[in-house]
């Protein structure tokens, strides 16, 4: 039988057949086509599902920092070519795959069996991504939950959460190991030195350490952070009560499947860019934001920087990882698409939209670290951090400064928590796709027990993430796990329909979803 054939027939097999056993689970609409495995009662759904796991941590957290350490404005050169050439046609050849075969990752190799283990390889990166990418939605419930509370506990060095001899809010002078005429040698102060004006010759200072507030809450408060990934120690529970209630709530949104993450999208999908927007606001009224935002993308933009090979790699890294692509979610989220669906339409709306949001996202972050960097005095490149260093200590304590610091603290981890939501819910769901294709006439009438079981055994693999040496754990599968993987998927899936399913076969697929289109369009997609 011919994939056109094959389709069609799973498309256009009546109600009353042996595939429409999961009608009985409470899946299925009155409208859906596809009923074996159900369809998005709405192009609504879809799409904020899609943008949902598209617009993620990455866009707050990585995105901004990236663009101004590779030139600032200039590095949107390069980021809009590699979105043009490299992400939006590897969006739309997902997509495509997923919608015209209405399969998940691993059932849509049958067009080309030979590469079922490049479906495999998605379900393993997703599902070890999925296992500590929840443990960053923990730590964001315990920080929303911390600050009920003023003043925030990070805003000062509070000794009932921990705070040593080493904190300060401001950084300690060093100390100096003087010699007073050769005999008298003793260790003084910064203090000491100015007041009887002496100098400390070089090699002689000692360095005093020093931790921020915020910094050694995170350390301390939150994560009790061991000393090295060797030392396990012990689970802290607080952790591990907010990872099951991260997993509880992603369990509960996927119970029906489709039919009810369509629905709590149309919330955790929108509300970010509301509390963007407040942000941006409340950022652009406070003194400083303008330095920020100029070191951001403003007038100190460097285009010498293009001329750098290093400059175009991280935008197309960040384009590849930000779409999601390669991940084997496109293909879930697209396999319930019903067959006609205009999936090329919904390639240009989520690309736009979540490079757009990446952009934004800049603005709200540097425009309140501009702000820090004027009241501490420093230059922006010294308060301007990456990834946990940002999200977790170099945002709050910002946020900590400003009037109303709980409810900007409140809002700012909601958003972290419903942007990690939108991911996991398209992931997870992806796993449970794959299941249920394998094993459809045994697990569609049990859609709710197939989630419980799969939404507990993350919980439990996860609790290794929420030990004392958690983060060393999760640093290290996001380095060597969230790399070359993608990657090679994608490549490798570019291959198999390019090479060996056949690209003029393939595209012959997609005119039958969307209509014929002239070669001039088959010469960018």
């Amino acid at each position: 039988m011919d994939r056109v054939d094959l389709v069609l027939t799973q498309c256009e097999r009546p109600p009353g057949s042996a595939g429409n056993a999961a009608a009985t689970d409470g899946d299925l609409g009155e409208s859906d086509e596809n009923v074996e495995r159900g369809n998005w009662s709405s192009t609504t759904d879809y799409l904020l599902s899609v943008i949902g796991c598209a617009v993620g941590l990455g866009n707050v957290w990585r995105f901004p920092y990236l663009a101004y350490s590779n030139g600032g404005g200039a590095f949107l050169i390069p980021y809009g070519v590699m979105l043009a050439l490299a992400g939006m046609p590897m969006f739309f050849l997902d997509s495509s795959f997923g919608q015209f075969a209405s399969l998940g990752p691993v059932a849509v190799w049958k067009a080309v069996p030979i590469l079922q283990g490049v479906g495999i390889t998605m379900v393993l990166f997703g599902a070890i991504g999925e296992i500590y990418y929840c443990c960053i939605i923990a730590y964001s419930l315990f920080y929303m939950f911390a600050s009920f509370q003023s003043p925030l506990p990070w805003s000062d060095c509070f000794s009932w959460w921990g705070a040593d001899e080493n904190c300060s809010r401001t950084p300690r002078d060093p100390l100096c190991n003087f010699t007073l005429d050769g005999e008298y040698s003793g260790i003084v102060n910064t203090t000491w030195l100015q007041a009887h004006n002496k100098t400390c010759s070089n090699g002689s200072e000692i360095l005093v350490p020093h931790q921020g507030p915020s910094e050694q809450y995170w350390d301390k408060g939150v994560l009790h952070r061991s000393t090295s990934i060797d030392e396990m120690g012990e689970i802290v529970w607080v952790l591990a009560v907010c990872l099951f209630l991260a997993w509880f709530i992603i369990g509960a949104a996927l119970f029906r499947g489709i039919k009810s993450s369509g629905k709590v999208v149309y919330f955790t999908a929108t509300f970010p860019y509301v509390v963007l927007t407040v942000l941006l606001i409340r950022g652009l009224t406070l003194e400083g934001a303008r330095k920020g935002i100029e070191f951001y993308i403003g007038n100190q933009s460097d285009f010498s920087k293009l001329a750098d090979a290093e400059v175009w790699k991280d935008a197309a890294t960040q384009i590849f990882y930000s779409l999601a692509v390669g991940s084997g979610s496109l293909i879930t989220l697209s396999s319930y698409n019903k067959f006609h669906n205009n999936c090329y339409r919904d390639t240009i709306i989520v690309c736009v939209v979540n490079c757009a949001t990446s952009v934004f996202a800049g603005f709200v972050i540097f425009s309140v670290l501009g702000h820090m960097a004027h009241v501490q005095d420093k230059p922006v490149s010294e308060v301007a951090q990456s990834g946990f260093g940002l999200v977790f200590i170099a945002y709050p304590e910002a946020l900590a400064q400003l009037p109303w610091a709980p409810l900007w603290s409140v809002l700012f981890f909601f958003m972290l928590i419903t942007l990690g939501l939108d991911t996991q819910f398209a992931t997870v769901e992806t796993n449970i796709t794959i299941l249920l294709d394998l094993f459809p006439s045994f697990l569609r009438t049990k859609r709710l027990s197939l989630t419980i079981a799969i939404c507990l055994s993350f919980y439990v693999l996860g609790l290794v993430y929420v030990t004392q040496a958690g983060i060393y754990w999760i640093n290290l599968l996001d380095h060597f796990c969230a790399g070359w993987i993608l990657i090679t998927t994608a490549l490798l899936e570019l291959i198999g329909l390019s090479w060996i399913y056949g690209v003029n076969r393939f595209i012959r697929d997609i005119e039958m979803m969307i209509g014929e289109k002239d070669w001039i369009f088959w010469l960018w997609w």
